[in-house]
């Protein structure tokens, strides 16, 4: 008996541990990228909508198209990222000036004053992102809680592991927010541009159908396949923006 709760605890735990990951990694990218007063506006609302379904429906939750979900959810972090993605190769490869923040937030304050608002603080997209990123995820959760704990007859056992790994996902999560905060803003454009594009590719492709191989685990391949693919097209876009340099210098003179 012991250990067969054991085991349920165990794998509640690491199943929902990995799809916390994926939610902790989108509202890092998004507080990061985008103000940590819209991440934590998406991320509350998100787990506002969450505690109303549970609340409301419980094991009723499995019914739910998560299918469905998956492919709206991924079809728009698909979209998101490559557009973050095509900006910062562009920016990369010198086609694009490198952006300034805050520079553009000062100007943007300083206009808005100006006319006698006040900016607001909440953006759109990155509490969109944290919103719809957690959302689906915590649906994982409950979905993951629920299933294992039916077929065992301990859903209070499951949702136990379920919370656990998720207060530990979100603790390492704050941790490793401090050092990325300080990694170059075009770089943690880039990276995001990656994440979203890889996250958008592998739900989109789960709610269409389709089966990674290795399951959760593909994420790590699509992320390195499309880091490597945006790469070589920095490469590529550099050496023509060199050859247009050189053209430019040589009519110049």
């Amino acid at each position: 008996m012991v250990s067969r709760d054991l085991g349920l605890f165990i794998a509640v735990f690491l199943a929902s541990a990995v799809e916390g990951v994926e939610a902790v990694t989108i509202v890092l990218a998004a507080g990061i990228t985008r103000g940590w007063r819209s991440a934590w506006a998406g991320v509350a609302a998100a787990l506002a909508v969450l505690a109303v379904l549970v609340a409301a429906l419980g094991p009723a939750l499995t019914l739910l198209p998560i299918d469905v979900l998956r492919l709206v959810v991924g079809g728009l972090l698909l979209v998101f990222g490559l557009q973050w993605l095509r900006k910062a190769i562009l920016r990369a490869s010198g086609f694009k000036a490198l952006h300034d923040e805050e520079a553009i937030f000062a100007e943007e304050v300083a206009a808005l004053r100006a006319a006698g608002r006040e900016p607001s603080r909440i953006d759109g997209f990155g509490f969109t992102v944290s919103f719809k990123g957690v959302l689906l995820e915590g649906l994982e959760v409950a979905f993951i809680a629920i299933t294992f704990g039916s077929n065992q007859h301990d859903v209070p056992l499951a949702a136990v592991a379920a919370v656990a790994a998720v207060v530990v996902v979100a603790g390492a999560g704050f941790f490793v927010h401090a050092p990325l905060s300080r990694v170059p803003e075009n770089t943690l454009k880039y990276v995001v541009g990656v994440m979203l594009t890889s996250f958008g590719t592998f739900w989109g492709a789960e709610g269409a159908g389709a089966h990674w191989p290795a399951g959760d685990a593909a994420i790590l391949a699509i992320i390195a396949f499309t880091l490597a693919s945006s790469f070589v097209l920095v490469a590529l876009l550099r050496r023509i923006r060199r050859g247009q340099v050189a053209r430019t210098a040589r009519a110049a003179a």
